[in-house]
């Protein structure tokens, strides 16, 4: 399968990492707005740089395109692509703007239109809900997301809550279910964006929950990103994404903890968790089948950060379905 890469910035490298090493990818090439740092990355991975987005797409005629470009660049290069109907892959997030996503995927239509919401493949995610799913924990009551590091600066004042905190929005509605409505606080105190945000949340199944999400933190501290799921019988925890889980029944003095044993490279590397999306991807695509991570998922991570944006500064909770 040939893949074509668009964006030759930091993260955008394990794009092209990723399908240079695959045995069933050839990276045809890859697009960059920046010649020498494209034509850089293009020789590390031995693939031919473009410049010009129509010409990659006229010479290689690619069978899957990955979008990798800064967080608040997304919308005209990803409509453009979908309205070449190449199936596609984009990076968190969608876009800023719902009516933007809205329009995405109405071009799209039943066309080939993922997302890369890793964190849903990290090893101790995939068991946390493995466990939920067998009813290991009960009856869900209540559950909280933490994830916070260092600025990522941007143009909009909302960047840590739209680009970084989706991941909270998206993991949560997969191990507990819908939002149903979101209460926020934030605050702009220390660089004039909203660089740390409070969300209390309520559930569809009547669950409660919360989430603290900060650029005022740091990637350094242990747990800096912390998901805690509590039911009427249960509790789990997964710690640093990729690092841990613990599960422990209620009355139980005694711990369960799924660590990655001393070969496992694969399962403790954060980046890993691309790769084994990747891996479901292709395996949809060759099929025929729909991308197990839609980019609708993209446009609910969106519509809850823009529900917590509203009942900040109107102070009141807001529904979200």
């Amino acid at each position: 399968m040939r893949v074509a890469v668009v964006g030759a910035g930091g993260w955008g490298e394990h794009h092209a990492r990723i399908f240079s090493r695959r045995q069933d990818t050839e990276l045809c090439g890859i697009f960059g707005r920046t010649p020498d740092r494209t034509r850089a990355r293009a020789e590390k991975y031995g693939t031919t740089p473009y410049t010009d987005l129509d010409e990659m797409l006229r010479t290689e005629q690619p069978d899957l395109v990955t979008v990798c470009l800064p967080n608040e660049d997304h919308y005209d290069v990803t409509l453009k692509l979908v309205r070449t109907g190449v199936p596609l892959l984009v990076e968190k997030p969608l876009v800023f703007d719902l009516a933007e996503a809205d329009s995405l995927l109405a071009e799209a239509g039943d066309n080939f239109f993922a997302i890369n919401f890793n964190h849903r493949y990290a090893e101790p995610v995939q068991r946390a809900k493995a466990l939920i799913d067998a009813g290991e924990l009960g009856d869900l009551v209540f559950a909280t997301w933490r994830f916070g590091g260092e600025a990522n600066h941007g143009n909009s004042p909302h960047a840590n809550l739209i680009e970084t905190q989706c991941h909270g929005f998206d993991l949560l509605e997969q191990l507990v279910g819908p939002v149903a409505s979101v209460a926020a606080q934030m605050t702009d105190k220390t660089y004039g964006a909203f660089s740390t945000v409070a969300l209390a949340l309520e559930f569809e199944n009547r669950a409660v929950g919360t989430m603290l999400g900060t650029y005022d933190s740091s990637y350094a501290y242990p747990d800096t990103q912390r998901i805690e799921v509590n039911g009427t019988v249960g509790r789990l925890v997964i710690h640093d994404t990729v690092r841990a889980l613990t599960f422990q029944k209620a009355d139980d003095p005694v711990e369960q903890r799924w660590h990655s044993t001393y070969f496992d490279d694969e399962s403790r590397n954060f980046a890993g968790t691309f790769d084994r999306h990747v891996d479901a991807l292709l395996t949809a695509l060759r099929k025929g089948e729909q991308p197990p991570v839609h980019a609708r998922a993209g446009r609910r991570a969106l519509q809850l950060a823009h529900a917590a944006i509203e009942s900040h500064e109107s102070g009141r909770r807001v529904r979200t379905s």
